[in-house]
């Protein structure tokens, strides 16, 4: 039995909510858990999952960090949370995921092994940047020089990537009232 690659979580939990007045969207509760727990729960296994944002109480297994420059983007937080890293495998989630589960994150895994990285697409045939795994050298030699305000899209879309088709829910975010609403 062939062991499975060390792998780790970084979680991007900034951002500004706008769309949501502001609110600490990782900190809704969809089914009595928040949104972050969710994604922490997904990441069941990893070491360590690395949460990218203001530091929150309530989740003492992960360790905290955050971008040099506040409110750089993704990819500044990406850069910030690789800093924590020493896996083999890194598994990316947004902290705005309601109906992530291990089940995506082991798909994510296990698919990965054949590319530089594996990317969640929904129904729709979009890339979701913010749901993927991807070996570690290939993510830190993608890393721009300067990853403020750097496009995510832009700095990943030229490696070798899988894509694993989305089941029912896993792609969903919430950025809305309308988001949360169709999830409680």
């Amino acid at each position: 039995m062939t062991e499975s690659p060390r792998f780790a979580g970084i979680v991007l939990a900034g951002g500004s909510a706008r769309r949501l007045s502001g609110v600490d969207k990782p900190e809704l509760r969809v089914g009595g858990i928040s949104l972050l727990g969710r994604a922490v729960e997904a990441l069941s296994g990893a070491d360590p999952v690395v949460v990218c944002g203001p530091q929150r109480p309530g989740y003492d297994t992960v360790v905290w960090t955050c971008e040099a420059v506040a409110g750089a983007g993704p990819v500044a937080a990406l850069a910030a949370g690789l800093e924590a890293v020493d896996a083999d495998i890194v598994v990316l989630l947004a902290a705005d995921l309601p109906g992530i589960r291990r089940s995506t994150v082991d798909r994510l895994r296990s698919t990965v092994v054949s590319a530089d990285g594996a990317v969640l697409v929904d129904a729709a045939g979009e890339r979701q940047w913010l749901v993927s795994a991807w070996h570690t050298a290939a993510l830190r030699e993608a890393m721009p020089e300067r990853p403020e305000n750097a496009s995510l899209r832009r700095t990943l879309g030229g490696l070798r990537i899988a894509e694993v088709p989305a089941e029912p829910g896993e792609s969903d975010d919430i950025d809305t009232p309308e988001d949360l609403e169709k999830h409680r």
